[in-house]
């Protein structure tokens, strides 16, 4: 293990995230609401430790499997830590754990917050709150490869330890030209939407605000009713739209780009995921018809709230809670599936579900001839049996983390619901779940020790579980 490329990159990403405190110290100067020394202290100190660690010599130079899993693996950890300089200087949470809850809700695009008022906070802390979202979105290793000269041979692997999804490539031959078109695409959906909020009647603020949560699919609000508090069905139909555009594949939108036109809709994964946000979009409107006016307005929040929580933001316009079982029932299975591999969404991902299925069709073909050989297709294409084999050890693990964690939390005073809810919502990176966990409220009132075991299953969650989970093995740290 060469300790000094893990500490140099690792240096690069603290003097990124220090520039990324830039704007939220220029929102504060703005406002001049009492947050300008926080962030002032918390972007030197950020600089400082990322100069020092980033002037230390490697031994090789280059990136390998283990230092590419440690890089990914202690760099999240590593910027929610020093993310929560600004809560912890302003004094915005009473202790640390709320503010490390918060700022691993925000970088792994998961939303859930601990925040009782929110509204009460500066502009420069919901700014930077916000922006947590848009810099967890892609990936803020992706993004130090995208504007950062290659690192070296073998940066591949922190791409690919960082990236959603069990088959994640590259668009171009080189890994840092790949990460610039990822992050240009995203740049500019993020642009548009901000535009388009703002003529919609959103303040310059909030539209960015709600951008960088819709684009990184996390859903921090400035608002303690969410998306709700505007009655803006403009609004509403807009971060409906960019959040399904942030749940496809964004290669799918380079292919489009230059010049095939119908990858969208010849890829296996994207028709999936759009046929189950339809059919569920269909069945809850049926369902919650009877609550509302008009067909219009049932199909705005029936399709709001569906693409919220399969692209796994979070947002809400309306507490689902009040909807009749069927509809909640549906918005929980969905939590589970979450959006496609190489968004910024969370959960399974459609393109595991897809595989799955097409798996056990085999297997019931196979019963009725055994001796049929017949590969798995995805797009055409064979699919390694080793990847399929892979898809089915996530899920399995996925599902073991899943019941370990709730049972846990059952001994911290949570109900079933409650604690079944948060476990996912926080896995599959959404932010509300039911019960004590719902649209209405926060994550506030629940212990320290349960808001710590969600932490660890959001990075979990973000990092698609195996990133994490391979340091723990002995083999990992022998040489």
């Amino acid at each position: 293990m060469d300790s000094g490329i893990v500490l140099k990159v690792l240096g690069l990403l603290l003097i990124i995230e220090a520039i990324a405190m830039v704007p939220a110290i220029g929102v504060s100067m703005y406002y001049g609401e009492g947050d300008l020394s926080a962030f002032l202290i918390s972007t030197v100190l950020t600089a400082l430790f990322g100069v020092v660690s980033y002037a230390l010599t490697p031994k090789r130079g280059f990136v390998r499997y283990r230092e590419g899993f440690m890089i990914v693996g202690l760099g999240w950890i590593l910027v929610s830590l020093f993310g929560t300089l600004p809560f912890v200087f302003y004094g915005t949470f009473d202790s640390f754990i709320d503010a490390f809850f918060e700022v691993v809700s925000g970088f792994t695009t998961t939303g859930a917050t601990v925040l009782a008022d929110i509204e009460s906070q500066p502009h420069g802390i919901l700014f930077w709150r916000s922006l947590t979202h848009w810099l967890g979105g892609m990936g803020i290793l992706v993004l130090t490869l995208a504007i950062l000269p290659a690192m070296g041979m073998g940066s591949f692997q922190i791409f690919k330890s960082e990236s959603t999804g069990p088959m994640p490539g590259k668009l171009v031959s080189k890994v840092g030209k790949t990460a610039r078109i990822l992050y240009i695409i995203y740049f500019v959906f993020s642009l548009l939407e901000i535009v388009a909020l703002k003529l919609a009647g959103m303040s310059l603020f909030d539209s960015f605000t709600h951008t960088f949560a819709t684009m990184g699919t996390g859903g921090f609000s400035t608002k303690n009713a969410s998306v709700g508090a505007f009655s803006n069905p403009s609004a509403d139909w807009i971060i409906t739209g960019f959040m399904l555009l942030a749940s496809v594949n964004f290669a799918l939108y380079y292919e489009m780009i230059v010049g095939d036109i119908r990858a969208l809709f010849r890829d296996g994964e994207a028709k999936l995921f759009l046929t189950i946000t339809l059919l569920s979009v269909g069945l809850i409107a049926l369902d919650v018809g009877g609550l509302y006016d008009s067909m219009a307005e049932t199909l705005r929040y029936a399709f709001f709230q569906v693409a919220s929580i399969i692209s796994t933001t979070g947002f809400a316009t309306y507490d689902y809670e009040q909807w009749p079982e069927l509809s909640k029932a549906i918005l929980y299975l969905l939590m589970f599936i979450g959006g496609c591999a190489g968004s910024t969404g969370g959960g399974i991902k459609n393109i595991r579900l897809l595989i799955v299925l097409k798996y056990i069709r085999r297997t019931l073909y196979r019963l009725i001839h055994p001796q049929a050989v017949i590969p798995v297709r995805i797009g055409g294409r064979p699919i390694a049996e080793e990847t399929i084999h892979n898809v089915v050890g996530f899920i399995l693990v996925y599902a073991l983390i899943f019941v370990a964690f709730s049972l846990i939390l059952l001994t911290q005073g949570m109900d079933l619901v409650s604690s079944t809810s948060a476990v996912v919502a926080a896995l599959s990176n959404i932010g509300p779940g039911f019960g004590l966990v719902g649209p209405a409220t926060t994550y506030a009132g629940l212990t320290d020790l349960t808001k710590g075991l969600l932490s660890i299953a959001m990075i979990l969650g973000r990092l698609e579980i195996y990133t994490i989970l391979v340091m723990l093995v002995p083999a990992f740290w022998k040489q």
